[in-house]
């Protein structure tokens, strides 16, 4: 979307195709309604606090299709916005599917076909499934916006972060939720300080979080669906939600017949300019399974601009970007994790602290913040930034720019902390603890 509306605005002559919805797996199905949720699902606990504060809150429950509606009026305002933003700086939209054809031709589902001198492959990803037994009766993280009543008992299979969102978004809408991984701990490739912290936080909030188990088969029957797990156990969900990862949409494209090298797992191999092996095919975004966050994205599809249409040969940067993970508590985070600093060599100093916000003071409630700093012990720059709490994700986005810029733990101890806040504390840790 950015790279052709950027296009079009140059004069060039654009087509863009898209066989489902304008926006993307953001806006459509992905971080826009998922946020919406997240809004929603944490009132159950504002509600619960409110009380300690004075207020005599009545709460009479909550009306799933009231939530799904407004979800989907907002995801409609969007997508027309959307669209109207790509014909309004002059490019062609078309509703359809896109086949490659040879390097230069393009053919659609309505039978059009065009000649073209450059073609951008921007189709994202898709949830991926295991071949499980009865996996036809599971939905993924597509399907959970628009489940037309709430389930009374949910299973969600996966530890990422798309699962660990789910788990606490329905958790907090009320409904009994498990969460089956089968690894060690949830969040793998985050800090572990950082993974223990949420799982914990996950499993005192009423989440089930079964780490080292697997499911082995689902069965439908009349009572809902049974799930045999691994380690002999059989349980029963209304619904069984799998957030095992997702795969670069690239099946039945026509990239092989174009000649564009594809990688084992089926993304589109591209070099630093995001150009495939095909000098006139380039391709951004999760398609090219590189960094899948929709701002990174977003500065690809840029960079592709400049270098095709202004002459300017421009990489997209991949390094030190923050990011947010909605679990409840949120995760706010930026660079090196501990054990990669460890493993790239550093020689670090550990900066952390855990201690309970004074929001939930008064209504005593028993969460609790974490935050870390991985400082470079010879260098004293800060390496990687970790949080843990409420308005994670927004603190994060203004320390990524300390953090991008190279600031050192000295620069951190000479910021004047803002008080109170739970954001002081990234300023005044003073004593390593590692």
């Amino acid at each position: 979307m950015r790279a052709a509306r950027l296009a079009a605005q140059t004069g060039a002559r654009v087509g863009v195709a898209e066989e489902y919805r304008y926006g993307g797996t953001c806006v459509i199905r992905g971080c826009v309604p998922k946020k919406l949720m997240v809004y929603a699902s944490s009132y159950s606990e504002h509600f619960e606090d409110a009380r300690g504060y004075g207020w005599d809150v009545e709460v009479k429950g909550f009306d799933w299709s009231t939530l799904i509606a407004g979800k989907d009026k907002e995801i409609d305002r969007l997508e027309g916005i959307y669209a109207r933003n790509l014909e309004n700086a002059g490019a062609q939209v078309f509703r359809a599917r896109a086949v490659l054809e040879d390097p230069h031709t393009v053919a659609l589902s309505t039978g059009e076909r065009f000649t073209v001198k450059h073609i951008l492959v921007a189709t994202g990803g898709t949830p991926f499934v295991p071949n499980v037994p009865g996996r036809e009766h599971v939905i993924t993280s597509n399907d959970i916006f628009h489940l037309e009543t709430q389930p009374r008992r949910a299973l969600i299979v996966g530890g990422g972060y798309i699962a660990s969102e789910f788990a606490c978004i329905l958790n907090g809408l009320g409904t009994e939720v498990t969460q089956v991984y089968r690894g060690a701990q949830l969040l793998r490739g985050f800090d572990s300080d950082l993974r223990a912290h949420v799982s914990n936080e996950m499993v005192k909030k009423g989440i089930d979080v079964c780490l080292g188990m697997d499911v082995d088969g689902i069965t439908k029957t009349d009572e809902g669906l049974v799930v045999d797990l691994n380690q002999g156990e059989t349980r029963t969900f209304d619904i069984v939600m799998y957030a095992t990862g997702r795969v670069p949409n690239t099946k039945d494209m026509g990239l092989e017949a174009a000649g564009v090298a594809l990688k084992e797992n089926g993304a589109v191999a591209v070099d630093g300019y995001s150009q495939t092996n095909i000098p006139s095919i380039y391709a951004v975004g999760d398609v090219t399974d590189r960094l899948q966050l929709t701002p990174v994205a977003i500065r690809e599809g840029a960079a592709f601009v400049d270098t095709v249409f202004h002459g300017k040969p421009t990489m997209a940067d991949h390094e030190t970007v923050p990011t947010a993970v909605f679990t409840q508590p949120e995760i706010g985070t930026v660079g090196l994790s501990q054990e990669q600093a460890a493993v790239q060599g550093y020689d670090t100093l550990i900066y952390r602290t855990a201690f309970r916000a004074m929001n939930h003071v008064l209504p005593g409630r028993d969460e609790r913040v974490l935050m870390k700093l991985v400082v470079d012990k010879p260098t004293d720059r800060v390496l990687g930034v970790h949080i843990v709490g409420h308005a994670a994700g927004e603190m994060i986005q203004t320390v990524g720019i300390a953090v991008k810029m190279g600031a050192t733990k000295a620069d951190f101890d000479r910021t004047v902390a803002v008080h109170p806040t739970a954001a002081e504390e990234l300023v005044t840790l003073k004593e390593p603890v590692q």
